[in-house]
Order: structure tokens, then C-alpha cells, then sequence
């Protein structure tokens, strides 16, 4: 099993914390974690995009000119696709691209994920994350002891609205909860900062 240290909110190491293989230790799949992020993408897309038919542009309700003798091409209406302001032809209309992926993928690519955090010593395990009022400088101050530089991933294991407040206006990092994580959210930020507490309820789901 692999061993991380827990540190404290001013960078301090104050524990060792063994870590559940089967969760934090597996040989990360990058096809299933591949999937499981353009899945993640996929259902984010609102797919609101429109365009006017040619039943839906108003007007050209008359013929143009009579259908012979006119040495034009036939036309029955202005609102057809070839003509200048008329309906577009096969083009975009509301949609859902959301689809969904396989039980066992998404639990094999989320444990890929938290895995690769390991492996890449991008895991920071905190023994608490606690501030009495609504500071950025707080949260700042305990990434900079931490040496976290970049976008970062705070974990919690559970609400706390100070926390999530405080850390809300710095730029590249989020916070998030145990029991919603994904994919797309554990590779897309640099550093992966967990509370202790945070850890044992992941395990308690996974393992």
C-alpha cells in the first residue's frame, strides 16, 4: 500500500496515511479515463444551437414568376435555401449530446484517475481544512504553504460554505466534495488537495 504524508493547513507534516490499493493504487487505464472525460464534455454541451428552416423564414409565401417563358430557373418561393435571407438546409437544431457510459467504466476510470494523482505525486492529503470567517487570504495562505502552484482541486468531506467562499475568487482553483467527483475535474487540475476525512469516505465507496 502507498504511504503519503499528512500535512497541516501551514504546510507541516503531521501524520503518515496508508492508502487503500484498490482505490489509489491500480494501473491507470487511459482509454477508459480518455472516455470518460469526452463523456463528461459531451454532457456539458447545452446543444441549444438553431437555425430558421425554410418553413420558419417569414415571407415568400408568392411564387417569384410564372413557372415558364421567363428564361429564369423555376422557383417556387424566396425562402428556399439557394436564395439570398432564405432557410437553412439540414442545419443545427435543439439537441441533447448526452449519452451515458457503462457502471464499470465510469468506476475503473474514476479509480484510474485518483491513481494517476498517486503515481504523479499530485495528491496532497490535509489532516483539516477549517477557517472561521470568509478569507481568500486563508485558503491562499495554506496553498502557498503547501507549494501548490497552479490550478488545484480542493476536496472536502463535506459543505463548508467558508471554505468554498474563501476559495471561490482564486483563479484555477475549485472545491468540490467527495461524493461528486469526476473525471474531467481530478486531470484537469495540477494538484489534488484532499482532507484526510475526505480520503477514508472515497475508500468507503471504492474499495
Amino acid at each position: 500500500m502507498a504511504n503519503v504524508k499528512v500535512y497541516d493547513m501551514n504546510g507541516q507534516p503531521v501524520s503518515d496515511l496508508e492508502l487503500n490499493d484498490k482505490v489509489f493504487g491500480i494501473e491507470p487505464n487511459t482509454v477508459v479515463m480518455h472516455a470518460a472525460v469526452v463523456n463528461y464534455l459531451a454532457n456539458q454541451r447545452q446543444g441549444t444551437q438553431s437555425t430558421l428552416t425554410r418553413t420558419e423564414v417569414s415571407g415568400g409565401g408568392k411564387k417569384p414568376w410564372r413557372q415558364k417563358g421567363t428564361g429564369h430557373a423555376r422557383q417556387g418561393s424566396t425562402r428556399s435555401p439557394q436564395w439570398r435571407h432564405g432557410g437553412v438546409a439540414l442545419g443545427p437544431k435543439p439537441r441533447s449530446y448526452s449519452y451515458s457510459l457503462n457502471k464499470k467504466v465510469k468506476r475503473l476510470a474514476l479509480l484510474s484517475a485518483l491513481s494517476s494523482k498517486v503515481a504523479e505525486n499530485e495528491m496532497v492529503v490535509v489532516d483539516a481544512i477549517k477557517t472561521d470567517e470568509f478569507k481568500t487570504k486563508t485558503i491562499v495562505n495554506m496553498l502557498n504553504a503547501l507549494g501548490v502552484d497552479g490550478k488545484a482541486l480542493i476536496v472536502l468531506d463535506s459543505t463548508d460554505k467558508k471554505v468554498i467562499k474563501s476559495a471561490a475568487n482564486i483563479p484555477g482553483v475549485k472545491t468540490t466534495q467527495y461524493n461528486t467527483l469526476n473525471v474531467y475535474d481530478i486531470l484537469n487540475y495540477n494538484k489534488f488537495i484532499v482532507v484526510k476525512d475526505a480520503v477514508a469516505k472515497i475508500e468507503e465507496v471504492y474499495a
